[in-house]
């Protein structure tokens, strides 16, 4: 219902003779009170009045503001373009109608709009470097969009060589370069250190970084205080939850309960919850949708709620009014998520589950779910959650669409005689020294081929010029068109073996690859996201698919591409255990996840919800990202835990630590 309890020609008659800054004051005490129409009546009439006021140009554009958050864009374009007509140097009008342009999706204006903008920027002051990183950051973002990773980075780049404090920019610039494979990944300049672009790096870049569980803790840990930061306001009881009496109220918190890799793997879990135990929320985050995995969830949930619209006050308290027990964080740090409504505490125990491969290292994640496999006891104090566990982690979808027609390997552009070696895991996962052991299994695999996921001409030119300098022909590097997925999955068996990355392995890609029969070799780290692929190899039944360290992988690898016979008894075991396999069981992971959510609840009740350990990770960050990870790869380090050590004791010579519950623990050594 409007608010509005002027008339527009009353608003006209009191604006019309206002200084500037009193102008810019009423309206914002107009927006206070939720005036809309009288904020838009009062700019309008105040231009009518002064249009040879020398500061017409900052009206319009603050007007040109209001207009865009009403969805006015039409409107707003003509006034920035007024703005920037009466006065070429003021910057923000170039940033926001570049914004606009980009939310009519018309990208190539936009890019054009924020270069024009930044040839006018030749003498920079503070405001100017402000305007210019903003400008190099939105054409950035907008290249992105549209594919254009290479120019995206050089924008990126400059963008942080003006101001080297931006995190989120250097975020975006090592997730470009890994997408790239840009290697060296960390790529510090004069102006740019290591450390910065290691504190900046997002926590799911770091998985596919290093496998170096503690690091990942610390990043998660410094992630979450800077980037999600501290809300003013959250809740600390939940009066709605002890009210209720009936089946566990559970909130499914995600942005990708379309289709999405996410998406696809939870297929089947909110129908097949009990309902004399579980009443299933589901707490929608992502784009607008219309396909129909999307309507899927919506039919198979008890209260479907699009949070999207809602702003994360609004979203929480939703939540919170709902009376949710337990809320599972389906999202984790991925693009989408709604940490800042996690972060408002909107349910007394908080879980973190199935989107993000690791610690959430947060105050308000209580739980993280995996199984005995991706977190083995020892593997605890790389964790700031409790942890519990199911007998399989990853849930599957056993009705998975599939074309009805399969092309022949020859149709599909590869060799019909060939061993091929497949992965078809995004390319950000593809380490350097992953490639690199491909290169020397092709090199042992006579008349065989690597046969991965199609990218940007330049992407694909560059891994073949790599294969090319260490002895691999450029033909022996054969990529997949994008298709849909339906037809994607079908394309599985003309492979022989699928051949998995490190330090972040395949999840969805390693699943649909099994369901298809394709078996799957893999090597597990210490990091969560590098030890999910040994779950699923494992509960798949072929236990000796999981190698124990990386020179056995490559050497059985080797191995079973140089003999068909062993390829050929996988594949009929694979065949034969998936009807019955904890992988692709899924009213057996259901109930264990309803038996994990009594145990949480029954926790809870008792007062004995575990509080997240985030003790000194400050300084493990500080010790953990001096190394140059590229030089060394932490998941070939026999002692990982005395090396780790040995580093926190010659820091503790110098600034004393305090004992922990994780590698300060000795002390002789941190006495």
């Amino acid at each position: 219902m409007p608010n509005d309890i002027l008339s527009p020609a009353l608003v006209a008659s009191m604006v019309g003779s206002l200084s500037v800054p009193d102008l810019i004051r009423t309206m914002e005490t107009f927006k206070q009170s939720g005036q809309d129409a009288s904020i838009e009546a009062g700019y309008a009439a105040w231009i009518a009045q002064n249009q040879g006021h020398p500061l017409l140009y900052a009206v319009l554009f603050n007007y040109s503001v209001c207009l865009a958050d009403a969805g006015k864009l039409d409107e707003a374009q003509q006034l920035l373009e007024k703005a920037i007509a009466i006065n070429p140097d003021f910057m923000p009008p170039y940033i926001n109608l570049g914004r606009i342009y980009e939310r009519q999706g018309k990208i190539g204006l936009a890019i054009i709009q924020w270069s024009a903008g930044l040839t006018k920027m030749s003498a920079l002051t503070g405001m100017g470097i402000t305007h210019k990183t903003t400008a190099l950051n939105q054409s950035a973002r907008a290249l992105e969009a549209i594919s254009q990773d290479e120019s995206a980075e050089i924008m990126l780049r400059e963008s942080l060589e003006l101001d080297p404090h931006q995190s989120e920019v250097a975020q975006h610039l090592i997730a470009l370069r890994q997408r790239q494979y840009e290697w060296p990944v960390v790529l510090p300049t004069d102006r740019v250190s290591r450390r910065c672009l290691m504190e900046g790096m997002s926590p799911l870049s770091a998985a596919a970084y290093t496998d170096d569980p503690m690091l990942q803790l610390a990043l998660s840990s410094h992630y979450n205080t800077n980037d999600v930061g501290t809300p003013a306001q959250f809740f600390d009881t939940w009066p709605k939850t002890t009210e209720h009496n009936g089946p566990l109220r559970i909130g499914y918190l995600s942005s990708d309960l379309r289709e999405h890799a996410v998406g696809y793997l939870m297929t089947e879990v909110l129908g097949l919850h009990d309902r004399s135990k579980v009443e299933v929320f589901a707490y929608y985050c992502g784009p607008a949708s219309q396909d129909q995995l999307h309507q899927h969830f919506q039919s198979t949930s008890d209260h479907w709620v699009s949070l999207s619209e809602m702003d994360d006050d609004a979203a929480a308290r939703r939540i919170a009014d709902d009376g949710i027990q337990i809320l599972v964080d389906v999202n984790g740090y991925t693009r989408e998520a709604r940490l800042k409504v996690v972060a408002r505490r909107p349910a007394p125990v908080i879980v973190n589950w199935l989107g993000y491969p690791g610690t959430m290292a947060s105050p308000y994640h209580n739980y993280i779910v995996a199984d005995e496999w991706i977190i083995p006891e020892s593997h605890e104090m790389y964790y700031s959650e409790k942890v519990l566990r199911l007998p399989c982690y990853q849930p599957n979808n056993r009705n998975r669409a599939l074309s009805p027609v399969q092309p022949s390997r020859s149709e599909a552009g590869l060799p019909e005689n060939a061993t091929v070696f497949c992965c078809f895991n995004g390319s950000h996962k593809i380490h350097r020294a992953t490639f690199e052991r491909w290169m020397r299994i092709l090199a042992q695999v006579p008349n065989s081929v690597l046969w991965l996921l199609d990218g940007s001409e330049t992407t694909n030119k560059r891994l073949r010029e790599h294969a090319a300098k260490l002895g691999i022909t450029e033909d022996r590097i054969i990529f997949a068109p994008k298709v849909a997925n339906a037809n994607h999955l079908v394309r599985y068996p003309l492979a022989d073996l699928f051949l998995d990355t490190t330090p972040y392995g395949a999840h969805t890609t390693a699943s649909d690859a099994l369901w298809m029969g394709v078996p799957v070799l893999t090597c597990s780290g210490r990091s969560f996201a590098s030890r999910v692929c040994g779950s699923l190899v494992r509960s798949a039944g072929t236990p000796e698919l999981v190698c124990e360290n990386l020179d056995d992988y490559v050497q059985k690898a080797v191995e079973l591409g140089n003999t068909r016979e062993k390829l050929k008894k996988v594949r009929e075991k694979l065949a034969k255990a998936r009807k019955t396999c904890a992988l692709f069981d899924m009213p057996l992971l259901v109930k264990s996840l309803e038996s994990l959510y009594e145990q949480m609840w029954t926790a809870s009740k008792q007062g004995k919800t575990p509080r997240p350990d985030l003790a000194q990770l400050e300084t493990y960050l500080e010790v953990g990202i001096d190394l140059n990870h590229e030089e060394v790869e932490v998941q070939a380090i026999a002692d990982y835990k005395g090396w780790w050590t040995e580093r926190l004791a010659r820091r503790h010579k110098f600034r004393p630590l305090s004992l922990d519950n994780r590698m300060v623990t000795d002390p002789k050594l941190f006495g």
